[in-house]
C-alpha cells in the first residue's frame, strides 16, 4: 500500500505526469525524427540544455543561435521530475517524450540527450566531446522559491564547470517568448472565453424567462 501511495503522490506533482500520450516512444519511432548525423572529428560540438516545454519560437531562435556557435548541436532535455523539482507548480506541461520529439523536429538540432542532468558536468563534456556549452539566458535561475529551499543567490550554478573551463557562452535572442508567456495566454484566453459564454448564457436565460406564450391561430 505504501508503494501505491507513493506512486499516487508522485503522479500528481506535475501536469505531464497525469497526461498520457498515445505515442509509444520506441527507439525506432524516435529515430524517425532524427537527422541521423554523428559528429565528425573536425566538428566543433555545441551543447545546450533546458526543459523546452510547449516548444515555441523563443526555443527555435535559441537553438538557431546555439547551432551558429559550431558544427554539431547536442540538446539536453531535462526529465519531468528534474524540471518539477526546480520550477514546481504544474511544470512541465508536456512530458519528456513529447518535448524530445519537438526538439528533434527542429532543423538546427543534430542529437538529443534524453533526461539530461541539471548541472553540466565534466564527465558529460568529455563523453560527448563538447567544445562549447551555450545557454539562452539564466532561465535555470528562474525557480519557484517555494520549491527550492536554498536562496536563489546561493544556488549552485548549473554551468559552473563549463565556465571554469572557459567554454561557456550566453546567447542573445530577439524573442521575449517563454513557456510562462504561452501558459498565461492560454489561461487569459480561457478566462475571456468563459466570461463571454457566461454573459451569453445569462442573456439566453433572460430571454427564456421573458418569453410569453403565443397561442396558435
Amino acid at each position: 500500500s505504501n508503494s501505491n501511495s507513493n506512486s499516487n503522490s508522485n503522479s500528481s506533482k506535475h501536469y505531464a505526469a497525469g497526461v498520457g500520450t498515445k505515442f509509444l516512444p520506441t527507439t525506432w519511432r524516435i529515430s524517425q525524427f532524427s537527422n541521423h548525423r554523428t559528429p565528425k572529428p573536425t566538428d566543433k560540438v555545441v551543447y545546450i540544455d533546458g526543459a523546452f516545454d510547449l516548444f515555441h519560437v523563443g526555443h527555435v531562435q535559441t537553438l538557431q543561435r546555439a547551432k551558429e556557435c559550431g558544427d554539431f548541436l547536442y540538446v539536453g532535455v531535462h526529465s519531468d521530475d528534474v524540471i518539477n523539482q526546480h520550477k514546481g507548480k504544474n511544470y512541465p506541461i508536456m512530458n519528456l517524450h513529447e518535448r524530445v520529439l519537438n526538439v528533434l523536429s527542429c532543423k538546427y538540432v543534430d542529437e538529443v540527450v534524453i533526461g539530461a542532468p541539471w548541472h553540466v558536468t565534466k564527465d558529460l563534456i568529455n563523453v560527448l566531446g563538447i567544445h562549447v556549452v551555450a545557454s539562452g539566458s539564466n532561465t535555470k535561475l528562474r525557480v519557484d522559491p517555494r520549491v527550492v529551499d536554498v536562496p536563489i543567490d546561493e544556488m549552485p550554478d548549473p554551468h559552473a564547470v563549463p565556465k571554469e573551463m572557459g567554454i561557456y557562452t550566453e546567447l542573445e535572442t530577439s524573442s521575449s517568448m517563454s513557456t510562462e508567456t504561452v501558459v498565461k495566454r492560454i489561461i487569459d484566453n480561457r478566462l475571456a472565453f468563459e466570461k463571454r459564454n457566461a454573459s451569453r448564457s445569462k442573456k439566453e436565460l433572460d430571454y427564456i424567462k421573458q418569453r410569453s406564450y403565443v397561442a396558435e391561430v
